[in-house]
């Protein structure tokens, strides 16, 4: 019964093939054949970029002497091949002047090869978390899946994987520095509440003053509140019965009483205790 493909590395699949190739059975492998080392083209997505040359030199005289033990393998494209592993071997036989090498050409498509190495890349230890951001968002994008099906595919928990995605959210300064581990996963996830502006000042704040991740969090919190807008009291609107409130006026004025109105109310001008008796004697 054929495994379901997402879920598994590209490793595991090459592990599979060479050990097919031994049996010569396997869905995986459409033909071994030898192919001319002119249209075969390098792996684009090769993590090794440098290929130390004397290897390469005494790999060469392996091959020339007990011959290519393990073939490569190699997807279609079009009328060329694309490198899927031993790009040693293939530099190692072009030394020798060869003008074939024997191939193992997988049936799956490019599409397929692109989903394995994600899942190599997700399943690398060493990863680091943007990176494996990045993994996850297109594996949900190209399977359109939520992250609780994801989290089933891999074997990781939901939370493990949004908390993940929550580093795409950041600016690229902040992902920046995550890459280079100048700033933690710790220090980096609490920054979503901020704007880019206040994700670059904590960021160097945290890297200067080697802030710890709660110390990090207070200097957080008190950016993200500089960033709210203050929250102001109502004014409250006192309405008044105008006719009511002249004839007080009016009562007031006729007793002498130096008296105006403002918006909260009526100011009365008191000078001396003969004034305080008669406003006495007006209330009573």
């Amino acid at each position: 019964m054929k495994r379901e493909a997402l879920g598994r590395g590209l490793g595991e699949l090459l592990d599979e093939v060479e050990s097919a190739y031994e049996n010569e059975n396997s869905e995986f492998v459409d033909v071994v054949d030898e192919i001319d080392v002119d249209i075969i083209d390098p792996n684009p997505d090769q993590p090794r970029q440098v290929f130390e040359l004397d290897a390469i030199k005494e790999l060469s005289q392996s091959i020339k002497v007990h011959g290519l033990l393990q073939p490569i393998v190699v997807i279609r494209d079009d009328d060329r091949y694309t490198l899927v592993s031993g790009e040693r071997r293939l530099r190692a036989t072009k030394l020798l002047r060869t003008s074939t090498i024997k191939s193992i050409v997988l049936n799956i498509s490019r599409d397929k090869l692109n989903e394995l190495a994600l899942i190599e890349n997700v399943q690398r230890e060493n990863l680091n978390i943007v990176e494996l951001a990045h993994s996850y968002d297109k594996l949900i994008k190209q399977h359109d899946i939520t992250h609780e099906q994801l989290s089933d595919k891999l074997s990781k928990s939901r939370s493990s994987i949004t908390n993940t995605l929550r580093v795409l959210s950041l600016g690229d300064y902040v992902q920046d520095k995550l890459l280079a581990n100048s700033i933690s996963f710790g220090h980096a996830k609490m920054m979503t509440v901020l704007d880019e502006k206040q994700q670059q000042i904590a960021t160097d704040s945290i890297i200067a003053q080697k802030l710890s991740v709660q110390e990090a969090s207070k200097l957080i919190s008190q950016l993200k509140n500089k960033n709210e807008p203050k929250q102001q009291a109502p004014k409250s609107k006192i309405l008044f019965d105008k006719a009511k409130l002249q004839n007080i006026v009016q009562i007031l004025k006729n007793n002498n009483f130096k008296t105006t109105i403002n918006p909260k109310g009526i100011n009365i001008t008191i000078t001396n205790d003969k004034d305080i008796e008669k406003l006495n004697t007006l209330l009573s």
